[in-house]
């Protein structure tokens, strides 16, 4: 509950305007308690972070559960992935500012999120290569690189006007799964 309080304030006011008093009476709680789970600020803010990062695992383990074929659990993923991080982001309003401003910490954080991520692309990988749908020769290393990718294009999706959400998911996982290479007739 403090770490919800906690960033809702972070994403009102911005982390550098929120403080323990702040935070403390809007849970209605007493500094003591704030303290006896927390540091200082900054870790509440971390734990906001972390807290975060588990909404996108638990997300991506929900369409990790869905009995879906290979390719459309690939692109279910995909578009899970790009709309709970911007959902993330609009639920944060000015919290996300504060996300690159100390990026070291929140990589460190994200390690781990990322690692059980790159997994589950593997597995959806090594379902389509038995199945025949997928050609993929070494599962791991491919997923690590999808996983990258995906990653490297999540600040310019969240920047996408709302509107095209679904156009710029689809022509994310057509560059993803379907590559370069023209198509034989």
């Amino acid at each position: 509950m403090l770490v919800e309080v906690a960033r809702q304030l972070f994403a009102q006011n911005g982390v550098a305007d929120t403080t323990m008093n702040d935070i403390a009476a809007a849970s209605q709680k007493g500094r003591r308690t704030l303290y006896t789970y927390f540091r200082n600020k900054e870790e509440i803010y971390m734990a906001c972070v972390e807290s975060e990062l588990q909404i996108v695992t638990t997300t991506l383990q929900s369409v990790m559960k869905q009995n879906l074929e290979p390719e459309a659990k690939l692109e279910a993923f995909i578009r899970a992935h790009f709309n709970v991080f911007k959902d993330m982001v609009i639920r944060n309003g000015s919290l996300h500012a504060e996300l690159f401003k100390d990026i070291t910490e929140i990589e460190k954080l994200r390690r781990k999120m990322d690692k059980k991520e790159a997994v589950m692309l593997a597995q959806i990988l090594k379902s389509g290569n038995e199945k025949d749908v997928f050609e993929v020769k070494d599962i791991r290393k491919t997923a690590q690189i999808m996983q990258y990718a995906l990653k490297g294009m999540e600040v310019p999706y969240i920047r996408e006007n709302i509107r095209n959400r679904h156009e710029q998911s689809q022509f994310i996982y057509d560059l993803l799964f379907n590559g370069l290479k023209k198509k034989n007739n």
